[in-house]
């Protein structure tokens, strides 16, 4: 997935607030960061969330981060990473095969043409 778009906050216009984490949760948010820092990955993780959940989700590929698709079909609603739109459940999609290794949802029409 590429690097969220979003306008960075200075932290001084941020509030505190205290989350719970198991230990091995956060040493491998700690790992999975890398020099963003895992407080960034923990608010870019809730973001993404929101906007999906929300229906404001900008979809962050495009059809050349795709290597191969498999048929599948949707057992939950999902949510197309080319173009945002809802896979209802038990309709026809693609998984598709990212650069990075990642299985992501996307509707048929989306990789028609």
């Amino acid at each position: 997935m590429r690097t969220p778009t979003r306008p960075r906050t200075s932290t001084t216009e941020m509030e505190v607030t205290s989350i719970r984490l198991e230990r091995e949760l956060k040493d491998r948010l700690k790992k999975l960061s890398g020099s963003q820092g895992y407080q960034a990955l923990v608010r870019d993780i809730l973001w993404n969330y929101v906007q999906y959940k929300s229906g404001d989700y900008k979809p962050q590929f495009s059809r050349a981060d795709i290597r191969a698709s498999i048929p599948a079909t949707a057992e939950k609603e999902e949510r197309c990473v080319l173009t945002g739109k809802s896979i209802p459940p038990h309709e026809p999609m693609f998984l598709g095969l990212t650069r990075q290794g990642d299985l992501v949802p996307i509707s048929s029409e989306s990789l028609d043409g």
